[in-house]
């Protein structure tokens, strides 16, 4: 089974997370494939990308099933490569994306969602970067999105605080752009609609010309999260927190 489909209608490409049952978290195959079907849209002719879950979530974040593969230095570098060129893809695609969020967008879920430039979520849907919980920090360019929507201040407290937040919520503080009472796709479409109505180059030129400076700062931010999470993953905390999400219990953390 594909874990990432691709439909191309009326100049919209339709990028579907394909893990329903994993409530769309991510693997290694299921990151590649991500970065394969990207190189794809990128190359062809539509104007629009949509990206959205199939099932009841967006994306739970990173498949907690990688933490003991990532012993491994080489596996975990060249997971976290992936990861970056992912979010750098998206950061810097020469057309309009949407991401369309339903249920949860936790963790590296959220990173990628937040890569667009248009965010539209349900009223139900829930938000939230999660990280701290398992003793890590954000990665998939989190750090950078989180800064460019919240501020950095806002920033580190949302990261910080193990917050999932509802739609209405995450509108206020400007993590969603439009929430909805319909299936977020076909707001999506709709909003696909009324842009392929305006004067999409223009708009282009405007977005490449904030987005091609603020590359090297993604990137920076990618290298860093990079480092981090390697360092992270060997302290007492995160091997913690992952043994009791695992457990299904609160993880007591030492601060070590």
């Amino acid at each position: 089974m594909k874990t990432v489909l691709l439909e191309s209608r009326n100049n919209i490409s339709y990028i579907y997370l394909n893990r329903a049952e994993r409530y769309n978290a991510l693997n290694k195959e299921m990151l590649e494939e991500l970065l394969q079907t990207l190189e794809t849209v990128e190359n062809n002719d539509d104007r629009i990308v949509i990206l959205a879950g199939k099932g009841n979530a967006f994306c739970a974040g990173g498949d907690i099933g990688m933490m003991t593969d990532f012993a491994d230095k080489a596996y975990f570098d060249e997971v976290m490569t992936t990861i970056g060129k992912i979010a750098v893809k998206l950061y810097m695609m020469p057309k309009i994306v949407i991401s369309a969020i339903q249920g949860s967008a936790a963790g590296l879920g959220l990173s990628i969602a937040l890569t667009a430039d248009f965010v539209i979520a349900q009223n139900e849907s829930k938000l939230g970067m999660l990280f701290i919980g398992i003793g890590l920090a954000p990665d998939g360019g989190g750090h950078f999105f989180l800064k460019e929507r919240l501020g950095i201040n806002k920033a580190k407290q949302f990261t910080w605080g193990l917050k999932q937040v509802q739609g209405p919520e995450a509108k206020k503080m400007g993590l969603v752009d439009i929430l909805t009472e319909k299936q977020v796709v076909e707001q999506g479409t709709e909003l696909a609609q009324q842009l392929l109505a305006t004067p999409l180059i223009a708009m282009l030129k405007t977005k490449m010309m904030y987005h091609s400076k603020q590359k090297e700062t993604l990137e920076y931010y990618l290298a860093e999260e990079q480092k981090t999470q390697w360092e992270l993953r060997n302290t007492e905390d995160h091997q913690e927190g992952v043994r009791a999400f695992l457990e299904k219990r609160k993880p007591e953390f030492k601060g070590k």
